[in-house]
């Protein structure tokens, strides 16, 4: 697949910036390691999203898009395993 260098280019930008907006959601999980906010639904859908968009990605050879969603399945992965792990744990006190 040929494209334009500013079509590629405007690619780059857009997946930058959406996979950016997950950076503070993970630091914040990371640091607090606080997930009750956060819906097992969405998260799980939006992780399949994100690897079958890869899978997309990589057969159509549209670098920008496997690029991104490999950096987003991470940070969505990483969220999700948080919110799995954490929520089989008891709450602080319950002891």
């Amino acid at each position: 697949m040929t494209t334009e260098p500013s079509t590629e280019l405007l690619g780059y930008v857009a997946a930058t910036l959406t996979t950016a907006a997950f950076v503070p959601q993970v630091l914040h999980t990371l640091r607090t390691r606080d997930v009750r906010g956060i819906s097992l639904g969405m998260y799980s859908a939006f992780t399949l999203g994100i690897a079958l968009w890869l899978i997309y990605g990589l057969r159509i050879g549209a670098w920008p898009i496997v690029v991104a969603n490999v950096v987003t399945l991470v940070l969505a992965g990483t969220i999700l395993t948080m919110k799995i792990v954490l929520d089989r744990r008891p709450p602080r006190g319950s002891r």
